[in-house]
C-alpha cells in the first residue's frame, strides 16, 4: 500500500467523508417521498449557496437578487424544453428541446443574465450593489407574472421531466433492489451528483489562484489592483459564475416540485441564501452545503412535526405556522453566528491568545 493511500486510511475525515457518501447513496432505498423532496431541496438550495458564497463570501459583493437567476434556470428550463401546451385555458410557449440540452441552456441562459447585469456588479460595492440587485427581483416578478405565454402568469407552468440517454427521471416506476423508484429516487443522484461536481470546481476555484485573488479584492480592492489584479474582470466574471450556479439550482428546484410559480422566486428567497452562508460560514463550500441544508429542511421538519411541537401550528389552522416559525428561529441563528461565531459554523473559533 502507497503512503499516501496508508495516511488516507488513517485520517479519521477520509472515514468520515466514506461514510457519508455510502449512507447519501442508500437513502433513497430507504426513505419516503417527503424525506426525499426535502432532502432534494437541500442539494438544490446547497448549489445555489455556493454560488452566492462565491460571491458574497469569496469576492465580497453583497448579492440580493440570488433569486432572480434561480427564476431564470427554472423558467428557462420550462420553456426550452416544454412545447407549445394549453394550461387553465391559456396557451404556453415553449421550444420542445431535449431536456437535458434544456437544462445545459437554462444554465448557461442563467449565467448571460448574471453577464449582462456583471458591468454593474464589477463597478457598484455594498450597499449599493446590494441595491442594484434588489432591482432584479422586482423585475423578475413583474414579468413572471405578466409574461404568460413563457411562465403562465400566477398558475405558474408545469416542468417538463429529465431525460437522460433514454432514461426518464419522471414517476414511471422503476424497482431496484425490491424498492420502487420514482422521479424522486431518481434525481436524488442527478442532484447529488451535481452538487459533487459543483463543489469540487468551487472548492478548486478557492484554493487556487482565482481563489487568493477573490479574496485579495474581498479584503482590500485598491491593494489588490496595485498588486496587479484585474479588479473589475474578476468582480464580473465571479458574477456571471454565482449566476450560473443558480440556474442549476432553479432547475433542479423545478424538476423537484413538477411546477414552477412566481410567488416563490422573490426577496425572501434571496434573504434565506444570505441567511445560509452567514449561518454556514463565509467563503468556503462546506459553510454553504451547512448553512443551506439548516435553512431549507428547518421548515420541512417543523411542518412534518408540527403537530407534536409546541406554538407551532399546521398550515391554515391559525397561530404561528411553520414557515415563520423557522424564519425565526434561522434569524436567531443569524444572529447568534454574528455575535459568538463570525466565522459560521464550519470555521473554527479562534482564541484570544491566538489572535495576538
Amino acid at each position: 500500500m502507497s503512503g499516501r493511500a496508508s495516511e488516507t486510511l488513517k485520517n479519521p475525515k477520509a472515514y468520515a467523508w466514506i461514510l457519508g457518501s455510502l449512507l447519501l447513496l442508500a437513502l433513497p432505498f430507504y426513505l419516503d417521498r417527503f424525506w426525499l423532496q426535502a432532502g432534494l431541496f437541500a442539494m438544490a438550495a446547497a448549489i445555489g449557496a455556493i454560488g452566492i458564497n462565491l460571491l458574497t463570501g469569496a469576492t465580497g459583493q453583497l448579492s440580493m437578487g440570488h433569486a432572480f437567476f434561480l427564476a431564470v434556470g427554472a423558467y428557462g428550463y420550462c420553456v426550452l424544453a416544454g412545447g407549445n401546451d394549453v394550461e387553465n385555458g391559456h396557451r404556453l410557449t415553449g421550444l420542445g428541446l431535449p431536456t437535458w440540452l434544456a437544462a445545459v441552456l437554462a444554465v448557461l441562459l442563467a449565467g448571460a443574465a448574471g453577464g449582462l447585469f456583471s458591468p454593474i456588479a464589477s463597478r457598484l460595492r455594498g450597499a449599493y450593489l446590494g441595491i442594484a440587485t434588489l432591482a432584479l427581483i422586482f423585475i423578475g416578478q413583474h414579468v413572471l407574472f405578466n409574461a404568460r405565454d413563457l411562465t403562465g402568469g400566477f398558475n405558474g407552468r408545469a416542468v417538463p421531466p429529465l431525460s437522460l440517454f433514454g432514461f426518464d427521471f419522471d414517476d414511471t416506476e422503476v424497482v431496484i433492489a425490491a424498492v420502487p423508484f420514482q422521479s424522486a429516487e431518481k434525481l436524488w443522484y442527478a442532484a447529488l451528483l451535481a452538487l459533487l461536481a459543483g463543489g469540487l470546481f468551487a472548492r478548486g476555484v478557492l484554493r487556487g489562484r482565482p481563489g487568493r485573488a477573490m479574496n485579495a479584492v474581498r479584503d482590500h480592492r485598491i491593494a489588490a489592483g496595485v498588486m496587479g489584479v484585474p479588479v473589475a474582470r474578476y468582480r464580473a466574471a465571479v458574477f456571471v459564475l454565482s449566476s450560473m450556479y443558480a440556474g442549476l439550482a432553479g432547475v433542479l428546484l423545478a424538476l423537484v416540485f413538477q411546477r414552477t410559480v412566481p410567488e416563490y422566486f422573490g426577496m425572501i428567497l434571496s434573504l434565506e441564501f444570505l441567511a445560509m452562508i452567514v449561518i454556514g460560514g463565509l467563503g468556503t463550500v462546506a459553510g454553504a452545503v451547512v448553512g443551506a441544508v439548516f435553512v431549507s429542511l428547518l421548515p420541512q421538519v417543523l411542518t412534518h412535526y408540527s403537530d407534536s411541537l409546541p406554538l407551532v401550528s399546521a398550515p391554515g389552522t391559525g397561530g404561528v405556522s411553520p414557515g415563520e416559525a423557522s424564519r425565526y428561529l434561522y434569524g436567531a441563528a443569524v444572529v447568534a453566528v454574528v455575535l459568538f461565531l463570525p466565522g459560521g459554523l464550519t470555521r473554527p473559533t479562534v482564541s484570544r491568545r491566538e489572535k495576538t
